[in-house]
């Protein structure tokens, strides 16, 4: 089987301290513990490692699944669709990326 990785990258409209702080703890209460998920990590941009690259996104949300059908049955589970409605207001920009892991 493979995993599926999906990564996704919040850009906030409010880019403060407290704003990326609320929305991480958003990931942590809506999108840890689905089913199939083998690995989450939620964490913000690293502003010490001033790159053109790292100045797209604030809030960076990691997770790995068992297989193509675990992601899939997370893309429309009740957690994750009430993650998306509180707080999509929030986002200036979501770039999502996911791939087979090997």
């Amino acid at each position: 089987m493979t995993r599926l990785a999906h990564h996704v990258f919040f850009t906030l409209k409010d880019r403060s301290d407290e704003a990326v702080q609320t929305l991480v703890e958003a990931c942590e209460k809506y999108l840890d513990d689905h089913d199939g998920l083998v690995d989450f990590a939620v964490g913000t941009r690293e502003k010490e490692l001033d790159r053109p690259v790292n100045h797209d996104f604030d809030v960076s949300l990691h997770t790995v699944f068992a297989d193509r059908a675990a992601h899939d049955a997370y893309q429309v589970a009740e957690r994750h669709l009430q993650f998306i409605a509180e707080n999509k207001e929030s986002w200036a920009e979501v770039k999502v990326c996911d791939s087979n892991l090997r």
